[in-house]
């Protein structure tokens, strides 16, 4: 499979990303954990490139490959905190809202309000936003993995 488009850099999209970016990144949630929520929500988008990409990022971060592994698999595995569980499950609940599942049940915000003040959820909730954004954009032009940015 090919990539539809070869280059598809704007530079005011691109201002408008990394300042997107910025705010997340100073909303005090660990970068780590920013990666595994964009890796998961990812993963259930099936968007190679950023799954590649946020493989990479949480690598160079220090993540193991037995948590990078058990991503996918969260629920079964050990790996994870209660803190990372419940961001995960957010991420989750807010990617799939296309699949008829419940969406952001108060359970789920509970359990991550419990761990998170405001300002870290408004950025685990734009983290997850942008995510998506990505994996509509790389799903839609065929965006290669093994690339970074």
């Amino acid at each position: 499979m090919e990539a539809r488009m070869k280059s598809r850099s704007n530079p005011d999209v691109n201002t408008a990303i990394q300042h997107l970016y910025k705010a997340i990144h100073a909303g005090g949630v660990d970068p780590l954990l920013l990666s595994l929520v964009h890796l998961r929500a990812s993963q259930i988008n099936g968007c190679s490139p950023c799954v590649f990409g946020a493989v990479e990022t949480a690598k160079k971060q220090g993540e193991s490959e037995e948590r990078l592994h058990g991503v996918a698999a969260w629920r079964e595995t050990p790996f994870f905190t209660e803190e990372e569980r419940a961001a995960l499950a957010l991420a989750e609940a807010a990617t799939r809202l296309q699949d008829g599942a419940p969406g952001v049940t108060d359970e789920i915000w509970d359990a991550a309000a419990a761990h998170f003040d405001e300002r870290q959820l408004s950025a685990i909730i734009m983290e997850v936003a942008l995510t998506n954004f990505f994996n509509r954009i790389n799903r839609t032009i065929r965006e290669q993995a093994g690339k970074t940015w």
